[in-house]
């Protein structure tokens, strides 16, 4: 079963994360932060994990503490739910358009994290949201899931079109990579037999 369920409990936030690789995209998601939920919505549903996410953070500061704790649970819970990677396809990669905005993605489920990071969002704010912790999301979960994780937008406008591309494209990428390969069910997809 490749599920996995997270608690992270510190001074600045409570959060709990469950997770099913095998699942069809259910979501079910309660940050307190109405566009971050809307974006880990969309990370759920174009990736096919089904997921469900409660945090509680310190928002009277701002919303920084909840979005990079929520991407640290998710990526530990993504670790764990992967296990050894066996029978993993390991790689996604998609060019995702919406509207004004192309985004590409590419990741290794590698256990050797890294960012790169080549999106600018145009506007400092969506909303009430923090541009910039898009990317700290990221950088969360790319760290705690051991992925390597390259994001970059090749155009693009509307600073909500943007980031929801990029999540979207993440998504599909995450689909890919995580996906059971056929032809090596039964095995580690790396020449060193370990990831």
């Amino acid at each position: 079963m490749r599920k996995a369920q997270v608690s992270r409990k510190t001074a600045e936030t409570d959060i709990e994360v469950e997770i099913d690789l095998d699942g069809t995209g259910r979501y079910d998601n309660h940050t307190g932060v109405g566009f971050f939920d809307h974006m880990l919505d969309q990370l759920a549903r174009h990736s096919l994990i089904d997921m469900n996410v409660r945090a509680k953070g310190d928002l009277h500061i701002d919303d920084h503490h909840t979005v990079e704790d929520t991407g640290i649970a998710l990526g530990q819970a993504l670790a764990q739910a992967l296990g050894d990677k066996r029978g993993i396809r390991r790689y996604g990669s998609c060019l995702l358009p919406m509207d004004d905005a192309l985004v590409r993605a590419a990741l290794d489920l590698s256990g050797r994290p890294y960012l790169v990071w080549n999106v600018t969002l145009p506007t400092p704010k969506i909303g009430t949201f923090d541009t910039e912790l898009v990317r700290e999301f990221f950088q969360a979960f790319s760290t705690h899931g051991g992925v390597t994780l390259h994001v970059e937008a090749l155009a693009g406008l509307n600073s909500h079109h943007i980031a929801e591309a990029a999540f979207k494209a993440v998504a599909r990428s995450l689909r890919d990579a995580v996906e059971t390969d056929p032809r090596k069910a039964d095995a580690v997809p790396s020449t060193k037999g370990a990831l």
